[in-house]
């Protein structure tokens, strides 16, 4: 803990002169094309300096070339304090430059004391065979006191609140630099925080850098947090810098434009229930995961998409709904019967004709050590069973038909599905679920991870089964499947609503708008989006 404390003053450089990292010329491609195009950073000292951009714009690439996880195009060059920075840097070494690490989940160990967490490198690494927890433990309380910080070394980090792990996890990520203080990288850190508790975060951000002695890299979807805490901003899109700009100079406004690429005009009006048709399924008051008092409703074929950015509740809506996991409220009306999601369980949802594909086909949506065959005819297995015992030739003309509708290949049902390609094991997810007439279905990320044919099959997999009146709610970080099959697409934040898009709103550019003002804060009468 001691070099958490210290001042670092010998490391100081001027603000105003040699950035404390500077990058030019970056470019990282994968089989041909370019995550990253020729991107130039300039961190400077004592700063917090923002990185924004949609998913799949090359935050999370030039997070892993700084990490030593990915190896930069030859051309790239890199300096840090003003001293040249090989690259690639070698996996692990970035401590010892004086790069440090946050990210989104935190990495910290739930049954281990606050103070064994914080000296973690230490133990996995085994410098210290012998530690003086005692002193250990005391240091950590002075370095507490010193951000004001209510925290009890000695208590393990699961009785902690997220705010608590979460700066926890940033004194750590200090600390672990010792004397060589550099560069903080905050990666999402705060996605999953109350917003009156990320000003606490960011207070102690602030107060660790405004010696000089080092700089923070906040990787964020966040506008608000990105305009409030930073010092400068730099936006990607499709791996190239839009712009750098010092953040007292820049509104939400044209972030939006930087980001997403289009100008701003006023949104159209989201469609009535009325003109949507009967409704089929309606969920009332949800609240499970990060969600609160979620309600909203599906009609007969129609394809609703939930999205927002992470933590916002998108991704908890589904397996509540379903009953895998735990749900405080809330209730769901499915062909005039209305029953307590609470109460639900997957075998009740399948009982009652709901249908759930998870985003993780492979460990929850099949079993990757039986065939095709056997993974697709699991829910009607009862189908073709008699006195005699399941009929080998009955399962095998369904699974044989169900690889013929959905395209799945190869066609040889006996393949084992942790064989198949992406794309193959998730149209055998959704033949699997599709072929029994399902009066409501789940689907959580259905394209991850898929190649494009998949994609177009699937597609139009969903659209068939949608226009024979069957009800469909799709929750997908991916815009560009939300536009291309949904009809209507709401956008979480806060685990609330924050807007309903539908017709000539139902684009990529417009609903990833949505999406990043999600967390502004603006009315919802005067949002703006994309045209």
């Amino acid at each position: 803990m001691n070099s958490l404390l210290s001042s670092g003053t010998e490391d100081i450089v001027d603000a105003t002169s040699t950035p404390l990292l500077r990058i030019e010329n970056l470019t990282k491609t994968f089989g041909g094309l370019a995550a990253l195009s020729s991107v130039d950073l300039d961190i400077l000292p004592g700063q917090i300096h923002g990185l924004l951009g949609e998913n799949g714009s090359g935050k999370s690439t030039l997070i892993k070339v700084l990490a030593g996880f990915y190896t930069p195009d030859p051309g790239a060059r890199a300096w840090l304090r003003g001293e040249v920075l090989e690259l690639p840097i070698a996996p692990g070494y970035f401590r010892q430059l004086g790069i440090s690490f946050v990210h989104q989940d935190l990495g910290l160990v739930p049954e281990l004391s606050v103070v064994e967490n914080l000296r973690l490198s230490t133990i996995v690494a085994g410098h210290r065979p012998l530690i003086n927890w005692a002193k250990e433990r005391a240091l950590a309380a002075e370095t507490f006191a010193r951000f004001g910080l209510d925290i009890d070394p000695r208590e393990t980090v699961d009785r902690l609140n997220n705010t608590q792990r979460a700066l926890i996890a940033i004194l750590r990520a200090v600390n672990d630099l010792g004397d060589t203080r550099g560069l903080l990288v905050l990666d999402e850190p705060t996605v999953f925080l109350p917003k009156e508790d990320t000003e606490l975060l960011f207070r102690v951000v602030k107060e660790l850098v405004s010696d000089g002695g080092m700089s923070a890299l906040l990787v964020s979807h966040d506008m608000t947090e990105v305009l409030e805490h930073t010092d400068r901003v730099t936006v990607l899109r499709a791996g190239e810098v839009q712009a750098s700009l010092a953040t007292e100079d820049v509104t939400a406004d044209q972030l939006v434009q930087l980001i997403v690429g289009r100008k701003l005009r006023p949104s159209k009006t989201a469609a009535t229930a009325a003109a949507r048709g009967a409704i089929a399924a309606s969920v009332d008051g949800l609240s499970t995961g990060q969600v609160e008092n979620f309600s909203f409703d599906v009609s007969q074929g129609e394809i609703v998409g939930i999205t927002g950015l992470a933590g916002s509740g998108f991704e908890d809506v589904l397996a509540g709904i379903y009953g895998a996991t735990p749900v405080r409220a809330g209730s769901l009306a499915l062909d005039g019967t209305a029953r307590a999601i609470a109460d639900a369980t997957p075998r009740t949802s399948i009982a009652s004709g709901i249908v759930y594909v998870p985003a993780d086909r492979k460990a929850q949506g099949g079993v990757a050590e039986l065939t095709v065959e056997q993974n697709v005819t699991l829910p009607v297995l009862t189908q073709f069973r008699s006195w005699f015992g399941l009929s080998p030739a009955g399962l095998h003309a369904r699974g044989t038909e169900i690889a013929e509708t959905y395209d799945i290949r190869p066609r040889n049902t006996d393949a084992l599905f942790g064989t198949l390609s992406g794309g193959n094991q998730q149209k055998a997810v959704l033949g699997k679920w599709l072929q029994d007439d399902p009066k409501l279905i789940l689907l959580q990320e259905p394209t991850q991870g898929v190649d494009i044919g998949a994609r177009s099959n699937i597609f139009d997999m969903l659209r068939s089964t949608a226009a024979g009146g069957v009800p469909i709610v799709c929750a997908s970080s991916d815009y560009d499947q939300l536009a291309a099959v949904c009809d209507r697409v709401i956008v979480l934040a806060h685990g609330q609503i924050h807007a309903e898009l539908t017709g000539d709103d139902l684009t990529h550019e417009l609903i990833a708008a949505s999406v990043i003002r999600s967390l502004t804060e603006v009315p919802a009468e005067t949002k703006e989006t994309l045209s």
